[in-house]
């Protein structure tokens, strides 16, 4: 079985080079890149060592190779908070959505509700309205958006959503994760 595949885009994934890995598991550059070549097979011992610097199991290694296109997540499985004094719930929509570049989830705001003040960073972020209005606010900029409607923006300033209604808001949000 090829493992190189593999190997090379679970490193890219957690942005290493052949060499950091190699430093990582005592390993050369030169056989890092054998291995993801498939120029060579490493023992077992080494194999997991590798997968274990690189975050993963052997399960989960090879059930990506045929899972790893979609991935579904069932209702059940997805994970909710919520802050009844600030009058939000968030509900991530995929599991370990901090392992991807992007993270879907779904805020419900109650009526004069608020999202906490998030930090300037490099995010990128796209709401859709599905339900209510809501104001987008970044910085000092302070934007309300109808149901149906959408919004971007970089998060370069403190950014936060509040719903100003008397009625209950939802909003698909769709986070990059860049930061500063």
């Amino acid at each position: 079985m090829e493992i190189g595949e593999g190997l090379k885009a679970l490193r890219l994934q957690k942005n290493l080079t052949q060499e950091e890995l190699g430093e990582r598991t005592d390993l050369t550059k030169g056989y890092i890149s054998q291995l993801e070549n498939d120029l060579g097979s490493p023992s077992l011992d080494t194999f997991l060592q590798i997968l274990d610097v690189l975050g993963t199991t052997a399960k989960d290694f090879f059930k990506a190779e045929t899972d790893e296109v979609i991935e579904v997540m069932e209702p059940t499985g997805m994970v909710e908070a919520c802050n009844e004094a600030d009058g939000w719930a968030t509900k991530w929509l995929v599991a370990h959505s901090n392992d991807h570049e992007m993270e879907p989830v779904t805020i419900q705001l109650a009526s004069k509700g608020e999202t906490k003040h998030y930090a300037p960073s490099k995010a990128e972020t796209f709401g859709y309205v599905l339900a209510g209005e809501v104001t987008v606010c970044v910085g000092n900029v302070e934007k309300s958006v109808l149901e149906g409607s959408t919004f971007y923006y970089v998060a370069d300033r403190e950014h936060y959503l509040k719903n100003k209604t008397d009625s209950l808001a939802k909003v698909l949000l769709v986070v990059t994760h860049s930061y500063l």
